[in-house]
């Protein structure tokens, strides 16, 4: 197997934990990172002896770089993601997409027209506990799924919303604790439940000065399969806890938070459920960003590159492509314009 040039463009603090990711692949390693702050690319450059540059096509015209990460802040993937395409490059891309489904999908065309790659940040699903859960709802064993539900109640302080002119805005944020920081939650529910066919929402700004977005959302669910759900997501809730994701049957209960199984029980029980229970009680080793947005793992972005690759290299599916990862920003969306306009709000949004 081909050692996989990375090139980053964006090296603010989601670069590190790429850049940590790329260092510990088999298979892959950095080549180059690109920032129109040359502190930050000198930062990172430095630390893993490669090239940096200030404009990121300058970076794209290298044929030693394969696969570009794209690190911008939110509502700035579009560009560096279609030039990375039309570099012939792999993109991977963090975590929304983009922020409107337009700009999504611009990044989903080039990508397909290019012939290239396209992997969408969602590492919840790399989790050993999230990989179970979901191989055991799609084994059946939970019987009829009946509610499905993410809790994300985070904290981050003042200091966090003033520390970047982004944060917090529509045109670069995106949204706020929904598009932010419970994504991951948002992405790992369809995940496990399917698609959504409807929301009900409320969102507010009840805790932070100076930003556009919402800092609390409560949303209610109805999934394509009937099932019904809940979204709670805040960056208002002191002192931050893990997110927590609930799955509920007519046999059977899984509660993931973080990493962690906090509970699991089926009808029937089986052998294996007492070594599952015991083996995932303590899983979580970070923070999990819950009120720190540094501490989590990187772990799962290695999982996902490595899963990117062998999609390459197998000429098969990687688990998040670009489609995958425009589900979760639907969602979000949607959740909005039900809050805005004071209705159900149906999917897919037209």
């Amino acid at each position: 197997m081909k050692k996989y040039g990375f090139g980053i463009i964006g090296c603010g603090s989601i670069s590190d934990f790429h850049s940590a990711a790329i260092s510990e692949l088999e298979h892959g390693q950095l080549i180059a990172v690109s920032s129109r702050n040359t502190e930050n690319s000198k930062r990172l450059a430095d630390r893993y002896n490669v090239d940096a540059y200030s404009d990121y096509n300058e970076m794209l015209k290298r044929d030693d770089v394969d696969i570009v990460c794209i690190c911008t802040p939110s509502g700035a993937h579009l560009d560096p993601a279609v030039a990375a395409a039309n570099a012939g490059k792999h993109v991977i891309v963090e975590k929304p997409l983009e922020i409107t489904l337009q700009r999504c999908d611009e990044i989903i065309q080039a990508c397909d027209e290019a012939s290239v790659r396209l992997c969408a940040i969602f590492n919840s699903r790399f989790t050993k506990g999230s990989q179970l859960v979901k191989e055991t709802i799609d084994s059946g064993r939970f019987g009829k799924l009946t509610l499905g539900s993410s809790y994300i109640k985070w904290f981050r302080s003042q200091e966090y919303y003033d520390s970047g002119g982004w944060r917090g805005t529509w045109d670069l944020d995106g949204g706020g604790a929904l598009m932010n920081q419970s994504i991951h939650a948002i992405d790992l529910l369809q995940y496990f439940m399917g698609p959504v066919k409807s929301v009900q929402a409320f969102t507010d700004t009840l805790a932070h000065e100076r930003i556009e977005v919402e800092d609390v959302a409560a949303a209610a669910l109805r999934f394509e399969n009937g099932a019904l759900g809940v979204i709670e997501g805040t960056t208002a809730a002191y002192p931050g806890m893990f997110k927590k994701t609930e799955i509920c049957g007519t046999q059977g209960t899984a509660i993931l938070e973080e990493e962690d199984i906090t509970k699991w029980e089926f009808d029937p029980e089986l052998p294996d459920d007492t070594k599952i229970r015991n083996e995932f009680a303590q899983q979580t080793n970070t923070g999990g960003g819950a009120s720190d947005p540094r501490a989590i793992n990187h772990a799962n972005h290695r999982r996902q590159m490595e899963n990117l690759i062998n999609g390459i290299e197998a000429d098969s599916t990687h688990l998040v492509d670009g489609r995958e990862g425009r589900k979760s920003v639907e969602i979000i969306l949607a959740i909005y314009q039900s809050s805005r306009e004071g209705r159900i709000v149906d999917l897919p949004l037209t």
